[in-house]
């Protein structure tokens, strides 16, 4: 932002993001952390002899997993271990969650690293954004189709599917109408998925609409954990104010 540099939830928030962005009509740029960064975050794990299991960002939208194992080599920490996501934002903490899980029942490293690699390919990850404006300054899709969208108040469902975003169906209507409807409809994916939780995850807006979305989750009373999250830096950069998904397991 204006050639200064900010560290995601550290120097800025996503409402400072926002601000700024439309003040200057432009989205800021994001960038992995450096390896200097990287060696000095791992280097107290590494001394106190620990297993490090990293699960990041999807390879296709980020170098951040390839910095880590380049940082992991220059440490010699052999008892580091990189999985690629092939996901993002909380379609990374569900893995992150269930890794957990299972280091605390007392799975080695390399079990975890095995379970969770295979089973990445069944976190679902989708959301819906409130504006074109963000995708469209970050170059992401042209000004005259976002201007159109905006105009015809058109809501499109992005999806991650094997570690790239892609448009799914289109909504149109009220933001808030749009999202209940988004969700409504995966209702039977919803209730044949992993029960453990699910994850709403959103940017800025109105928490009415969330706590709408966590009430109708609630009530499938399926879920042992309805969680919700605030997206950071970099989906907020890109996808603007009034972005919410829902994020599970499939079984």
């Amino acid at each position: 932002m204006d050639d200064k540099s900010y560290f995601d939830m550290v120097d800025v928030t996503p409402a400072e993001i926002f601000a700024w962005a439309d003040a200057n009509k432009t989205t800021p740029k994001t960038a992995a952390a450096s390896i200097e960064n990287a060696i000095d975050f791992l280097k107290p794990f590494q001394e106190a002899g620990d297993d490090v299991i990293y699960i990041g960002i999807s390879e296709d939208m980020s170098t951040t997993c390839n910095v880590l194992r380049l940082a992991a080599s220059d440490l010699e920490y052999d008892r580091f271990f990189v999985i690629n996501s092939m996901n993002l934002s909380t379609g990374i903490g569900l893995q992150v969650l269930r890794a957990a899980d299972m280091a605390a029942e007392g799975k080695s490293a390399e079990e975890i690293v095995e379970a969770i690699s295979e089973a990445r390919v069944d976190v679902r990850a989708s959301f819906v954004v409130d504006t074109l404006t963000y995708l469209s300054r970050g170059g992401r899709c042209s000004q005259a189709t976002a201007l159109l969208a905006n105009t015809l108040q058109l809501k499109p469902r992005i999806e991650v599917k094997m570690g790239k975003m892609g448009v799914g169906q289109k909504y149109r209507g009220k933001y808030g109408k749009v999202i209940l409807k988004y969700v409504k409809e995966m209702e039977e994916a919803l209730l044949k998925s992993d029960k453990k939780r699910v994850f709403v995850t959103h940017t800025v807006m109105d928490q009415e609409i969330v706590d709408e979305i966590k009430a109708y989750l609630e009530s499938l009373q399926y879920f042992d954990e309805v969680l919700e999250t605030n997206a950071g830096g970099v989906i907020s950069s890109h996808c603007g104010p009034g972005t919410l998904g829902v994020l599970y397991y499939e079984k």
